[in-house]
């Protein structure tokens, strides 16, 4: 197991209860760890949820932190995994003057070769959407702000591992 630190995410398979994201973070911050990222959803599972957790830590790390989500008693498993056992993304979107769609021609050609979305168009604004790795919204944003950024938000990570993680499988031994 390595010691070197990198980018590893945590996924975590749990019922849906109150107080276990204070729970799961308190984890993370007693052993001075930052969450990157962080989002929770419904997972393929009906009634099971999904927490999709971003961290810069080592693989020793990971595996006591894993044990530590595991004690938790509404989580049903927690896995990790590097960036190239997954596949990720994370989604955006940019709120800027309606005008300089129209006058700076400059904007349109970052829209097109970006492959963003604009989602909406009124008199004082648009909004951009953008999905795919952080450093192409970073570059993105890095563009688009010399015009001014009137919002901006990003989501946390969404992935799915290249391997099976066999969650179904497990819930279906624990029913029966």
């Amino acid at each position: 197991m390595s010691e070197e630190i990198k980018t590893l995410t945590i996924s975590v398979y749990t019922e849906n209860n109150i107080g276990l994201l204070n729970r799961i973070s308190a984890i993370f911050q007693r052993r001075h760890i930052n969450i990157e990222s962080l989002t929770t959803s419904q997972s393929e599972i009906e009634n099971v949820n999904r927490f999709v957790i971003v961290v810069n830590i080592t693989e020793i790390q990971a595996k006591k932190i894993v044990g530590q989500i595991e004690k938790q008693v509404e989580v049903i498993k927690a896995y990790y995994h590097d960036d190239h056992e997954t596949i990720y993304t994370e989604s955006c979107m940019f709120k800027i003057k309606s005008d300089l769609l129209f006058d700076e021609p400059q904007i349109q050609n970052i829209i097109k070769e970006s492959n963003t979305r604009i989602v909406t168009v009124n008199r004082e604004f648009f909004v951009l959407e953008k999905s795919g790795r952080r450093h192409e919204i970073e570059a993105l944003r890095k563009e688009l702000n010399v015009f001014g950024i009137m919002q901006f938000v990003r989501s946390g990570r969404i992935a799915v591992t290249k391997d099976e993680m066999k969650i179904t499988e497990l819930l279906a031994q624990i029913k029966n």
